[in-house]
């Protein structure tokens, strides 16, 4: 039984190619498609996630599902890196009610993801997150304070460094964190 607390939008008319989503834009398309609930993973089953996941994605639009994979990696990232807050919490609970549904998405989408392509804006996407509400680490600036150790020196250093959170950016070479 597909999840339907989501709201369903008219099929969408842009055809939809599997290596333009990266694998939250899968996860998120096959949390709305018709994959029933209860369903097993079974080799050779690889072309029906397919399906699934072209479906997903045709029903809720593509600008539609960009936005909740954005938010889906958000809440991802912010709970890895230790930031719920009841505002992310509460927007995550609201979009994706069926835990357990999100969970087996997610784990399928992975599993297509292995074998099937990804072009370089699906990948671009895909280290984008957004946020209810904003950044919660450094609250939209995109910049937080930080200290790190350059290599051979026996003190820190101190700065503003790109957030981890909602930049793809990495810190700067050579330098490595200690403390945020």
């Amino acid at each position: 039984m597909p999840a339907k607390s989501v709201g369903l939008y008219p099929v969408s008319t842009v055809p939809v190619e599997l290596r333009e989503l990266s694998n939250a834009e899968r996860s998120v398309a096959l949390y709305v498609s018709d994959m029933p609930d209860r369903y097993r993973y079974r080799p050779g089953d690889g072309s029906l996630l397919e399906s699934w996941i072209v479906q997903g994605a045709a029903r809720l639009g593509l600008e539609s599902l960009y936005r909740m994979a954005a938010l889906f990696s958000g809440y991802r990232v912010a709970w890895v890196e230790d930031y719920l807050n009841p505002e992310l919490e509460r927007g995550h609970a609201e979009r994706f009610p069926k835990a357990v549904r999100l969970d087996k998405a997610g784990r399928l989408a992975a599993l297509i993801t292995l074998d099937a392509d990804m072009s370089p804006a699906a990948l671009a996407r895909g280290t984008r997150p957004a946020f209810d509400g904003g950044c919660p680490a450094c609250e939209g600036s995109g910049q937080v304070w930080a200290e790190w150790i350059e290599p051979g020196c026996d003190w820190y250093d101190s700065g503003y460094l790109p957030c981890s959170l909602c930049n793809a950016r990495e810190l700067p070479a050579g330098r490595l964190a200690v403390a945020a």
